[in-house]
């Protein structure tokens, strides 16, 4: 007999959230909005409905504790939105985290805060787990519109509350379910996902120093052009990184400046973002190496010099054993065939949780592939049977 859930309420509540910062198909809740504050007040007043006893600390993380004793799980995910983007992604895994609390099991529901990013990244989750500086929150101000965290964090009512540390004696494991974000699952026919890591993002930042001037005057033979050497340095990187990279490994340019940016002027600089991903720290040094030898070659090659900064090197997340092995005996108890393990190509809190308690994460498929925009959608017999997946999942890794 598997863990009973009641879907139906599972599915209201979720759509019932979905009507807070309603943008066309899906919503718009940036952290700290009005809109991003209203539903954690909703979910603290779920909380209480279903036998929790909520808190909102000073960085706008929300904690619902179960009253009862013996192991606990975590589960959840997070809350706000990125900006006019999907309605599931964060709170599928919050809502899923509630109904296993409503359905009988000992969880304590979790919304961290800014997981999207629009202050920093993973502020919640890093602040629960003791990663979150007081100086880092006075430097940090919002990538969108510039206004300092401190200063949303007074608007939103959240300054002077205390920040709620994890307790690491009070829970067993943590858990949290999430929409795939690609089309894995879906081309495959499948309708589980089981994540087996969270790839670590290494992040780098090129820049590149010419020499500014008359686009219509300057001799090609004269040129020292930033935009054209990065142009071919980013090629040489394309070139090579496949000779070093995984089966899953992806690598992307994010963002380019170029100053002035003015189409008859000679660029003087180029600032590049590049980062890539994979859940295999051998691969990531890999294509560490890779990159730097390709910075060099054309610093060997070029006018322009180039010079590379790492900006952010995470360490990959490995999902436990043991809680893969629960959830993929609830996978194939309720869809038999019709589930996989992968690892997980986005970023998630899990991946901060990880370290200190076992950890794992589940996957239902998005309709085609779509996230971070307001399409974003899973059909309701897929979220359904995610929550009874997880549901049976847990209640597994609660007997082990």
């Amino acid at each position: 007999m598997t863990m009973q859930v009641d879907t139906d309420a599972f599915l209201s509540d979720l759509h019932e959230l979905r009507r807070i910062g309603a943008f066309k198909t899906g919503v718009h809740r940036p952290t700290y909005s009005p809109e991003d504050m209203e539903s954690r007040r909703w979910l603290m007043a779920k909380m209480e409905a279903y036998g929790l006893k909520p808190e909102m600390d000073g960085i706008g993380n929300v904690l619902g504790r179960h009253p009862g004793n013996g192991p606990r799980l975590l589960a959840g995910s997070h809350i706000e939105s990125q900006n006019e983007a999907g309605w599931l992604d964060g709170a599928l895994g919050v809502v899923s985290a509630l109904h296993l609390a409503r359905s009988g099991l000992p969880v304590d529901v979790v919304a961290f805060a800014d997981e999207e990013g629009h202050y920093g990244g993973f502020i919640g989750s890093r602040s629960f787990t003791g990663l979150l500086e007081e100086a880092e929150i006075d430097r940090l101000s919002n990538r969108y519109h510039g206004k300092p965290l401190r200063q949303a964090l007074e608007e939103a009512g959240l300054a002077g509350r205390k920040r709620m540390q994890f307790e690491p004696g009070r829970y067993k494991a943590f858990l949290e379910m999430h929409i795939e974000q690609g089309r894995d699952l879906e081309g495959n026919g499948l309708r589980i996902g089981v994540v087996t890591g969270i790839v670590a993002i290494w992040q780098w930042k090129i820049t590149i120093t010419g020499q500014q001037n008359h686009a219509g005057t300057t001799t090609m033979a004269e040129r020292r052009d930033a935009g054209l050497t990065m142009v071919r340095l980013l090629a040489m990187i394309d070139q090579e990184f496949p000779r070093h990279c995984a089966e899953r490994t992806v690598w992307t340019t994010g963002r380019i400046l170029m100053t002035p940016n003015a189409q008859s002027i000679i660029p003087g600089t180029a600032e590049v973002m590049f980062q890539y991903r994979d859940v295999d720290r051998a691969v990531l040094d890999r294509l560490e190496i890779a990159l730097r030898r390709c910075v060099a070659e054309s610093n060997r090659r070029e006018r322009c010099p180039a010079v590379l900064e790492a900006v952010s090197k995470a360490v990959p997340a490995l999902c436990d054993d043991g809680l893969q092995e629960a959830l993929a005996g609830a996978a194939e108890a309720l869809t038999p065939g019709g589930w996989q393990r992968m690892p997980s190509g986005a970023g998630h809190d899990a991946q901060y949780m990880a370290p200190h308690i076992p950890s794992a994460m589940l996957f239902v498929p998005s309709i085609n592939g779509i996230s971070h925009h307001w399409t974003e959608n899973t059909s309701d017999a897929d979220l359904a049977l995610g929550m009874r997946v997880l549901a049976e999942g847990a209640r597994r890794a609660l007997a082990a």
